[in-house]
């Protein structure tokens, strides 16, 4: 699941955090990246978990109306299709979604609020009372019903966004991407589905995570080379001048840039230019995309670097 647009995300989150507090010691930045990576599954499993619970509120809510209905002799009748439906049965009954989040001690047990206040979004939805006006469904309508939830009342759910952060930090930043994750799980289910449907893994390979832990110790020890670099590049310019987030994104720029042949350049760039916009100054990115190209360009032109496949595209 962990791809490394996430990951440097990360880097950039850590690395600043490390150089506010004047740390000395890589060995303490890996680790604090490396956990933060882990929060972010932890947010994976965390909102696939929260859809389990939106349909074990619809239960007792509909436990409620029948009670109700009984004590009142109205005779009125309730729908079972939303409880009933097959997608959310096969993602409650996920053995790894279970595991790990009683592993992990992953509960919305103290947010039953916020739970009840999200059914009642879903139940005045268009698209849920389109769903519910036919007896009868299929599954790919059961399982679209659950993508439509999540997309439109889970994605940019400010109350939602605010609670994650009181849990934990950098889970805002996260969510954006580890929300393209989860729809893409939904998608993920079929019919035939069953308890061990596997959901995404941490990272899709060691390769990502080594990628992770290289690149930053290159950013850390690298760091007076790399500064180097940028210094040359802005001669007009006193180094110590430029915003500390623009000196961080370089820096790391850089260090992927020298430090991996296999990615081609435009990546590199690209991914930095797009970090900027996210973290830094209005006019940051254009920086940032002018002196990472002109400092590789000087590199490729002084023969101290050299890209393998720069026509390729990374697979991020």
């Amino acid at each position: 699941m962990i791809n490394r647009e996430l990951i440097r995300i990360k880097l950039v989150q850590v690395l600043y955090s490390y150089l506010q507090k004047g740390t000395h010691n890589p060995d303490v930045a890996e680790k604090e990246l490396l956990l933060s990576l882990d929060k972010a599954y932890d947010l994976y499993n965390y909102l696939l978990l929260l859809m389990v619970e939106v349909s074990r509120m619809s239960v007792r809510m509909l436990e409620v109306h029948e009670k109700r209905s009984k004590k009142l002799k109205d005779g009125a009748s309730w729908s079972h299709k939303f409880v009933d439906n097959r997608f959310i049965i096969q993602l409650e009954s996920n053995r790894q979604l279970r595991d790990y989040c009683s592993e992990h001690e992953l509960s919305w047990a103290d947010h039953e609020t916020f739970v009840r206040g999200l059914y009642n979004k879903v139940e005045e939805s268009d698209f849920y009372k389109d769903y519910m006006a036919s007896e009868t469904s299929s599954f790919m309508e059961d399982r679209e019903i659950w993508r439509l939830i999540y997309r439109n009342l889970i994605c940019n759910n400010e109350e939602l966004s605010d609670l994650l952060e009181d849990k934990n930090v950098y889970w805002n930043d996260d969510k954006a991407i580890v929300d393209t994750f989860v729809l893409k799980t939904i998608n993920r289910f079929t019919e035939n589905s069953n308890s061990v449907q596997p959901l995404m893994p941490e990272y899709k390979s060691d390769s990502d995570r080594d990628f992770a832990t290289k690149l930053l110790y290159r950013a850390i020890v690298g760091q007076e080379y790399i500064n180097g670099l940028v210094s040359e590049s802005t001669r007009k310019w006193d180094f110590k001048r430029i915003a500390l987030m623009d000196r961080i994104i370089l820096q790391l720029g850089l260090a992927e840039i020298t430090t991996f042949p296999n990615i081609p350049l435009s990546v590199s760039i690209n991914e930095y230019v797009d970090i900027a916009k996210m973290y830094s100054t209005p006019k940051s990115d254009k920086y940032i995309n002018a002196t990472l190209d002109a400092i590789a360009k000087k590199l490729i032109e002084e023969g101290k670097l050299v890209k393998e496949n720069t026509n390729a595209t990374e697979d991020i």
